[in-house]
């Protein structure tokens, strides 16, 4: 069901947890779309999603501090409520819940929520702290909207790899959902942090899906090498002079532990910085039952 009226504002999560009772009251579905802000179509395409699965959606636009590291961009990220409540007009949306830090980080607060081994390789060896804080919003985000479910894009394919782990262990009782990755037409993935690109890194920066080409190519002619995968990929990547690359790597799309052979199902994951910029894309390779490409 399409949705087109105005979205309702909330900005306390007592206010959203008795807007989800009465609607479940009533035998509709909820899905929650969590979110920062700066919306493109990718996050559109998971609104719409969510209406594929539930009656009622819920879209949460929160930059989480405890997601940033000390040097990273957390002050910079883009936010302009006014743009994203009009790209969510367009598309439908029931409830914008968007809480202030205060609201989510009530003074005193003193409960963290942890996923171990899914969050200590990729960016969580890069980035110490962010899935700490990730999994911390998003359990409190999931307590407060009390979807039946909720959808994340694959860009992020970690994050949704062990927001799952955490959804599981801690038995929310809420299906969570991937969303594919949304291109640029040149291939670069849809981002908020894009935005953030000079021209002439924002050219460079179609390395990133070029090099997932070049290596799904390789896979697909055969060569089950990882060390042959990834060095393709980053030889790719290190052709443009902005590329200063944080990771290539290729791991279990499952336990997200690296491997020496491209079987079964394999992750191919990337984070480069340009110009500052961090980005990351991943083209997930399944060798005995067809592609999945991101």
């Amino acid at each position: 069901m399409l949705n087109r009226t105005e979205p309702i504002l909330l900005r306390s999560c007592a206010e959203l947890q008795r807007w989800s009772d009465r609607t479940r009251a009533l035998g509709r579905r909820i899905a929650l779309v969590p979110t920062m802000g700066a919306l493109h179509e990718g996050h559109l395409s998971l609104v719409q999603a969510g209406y594929r699965v539930a009656d009622r959606v819920i879209v949460s636009i929160f930059v989480n501090p405890t997601q940033f590291g000390p040097s990273e961009d957390f002050a910079r990220y883009p936010r302009d409520l006014a743009r994203d409540l009009e790209s969510l007009r367009k598309v439908g949306t029931d409830i914008v819940f968007t809480p202030s830090v205060e609201e989510m980080y009530p003074s005193g607060d003193a409960t963290w929520v942890s996923v171990e081994r899914l969050a200590n390789g990729l960016c969580g060896r890069s980035r110490p702290g962010h899935f700490r804080g990730v999994t911390t919003v998003v359990a409190r985000l999931l307590l407060a909207a009390r979807p039946h479910v909720a959808i994340f894009g694959e860009k992020d394919y970690q994050q949704l790899a062990v927001i799952r782990r955490m959804v599981h262990d801690l038995r929310f009782g809420v299906e969570i959902l991937g969303g594919p990755i949304v291109r640029e037409p040149d291939g670069l993935a849809m981002s908020s942090r894009n935005e953030f690109l000079s021209p002439r890194a924002r050219q460079q920066a179609t390395a990133l899906n070029a090099a997932l080409h070049e290596a799904r190519a390789l896979v697909r002619a055969g060569v089950r090498d990882a060390a042959l995968v990834v060095s393709t990929a980053r030889e790719r990547i290190e052709k443009e002079p902005l590329a200063e690359i944080d990771y290539v790597e290729l791991v279990d799309a499952d336990t997200l532990e690296s491997v020496r052979d491209v079987s079964g199902r394999a992750l191919l994951a990337v984070a480069v910085r340009f110009e500052g910029t961090r980005l990351i894309d991943n083209s997930l390779l399944e060798t005995s039952s067809g592609w999945e490409v991101g």
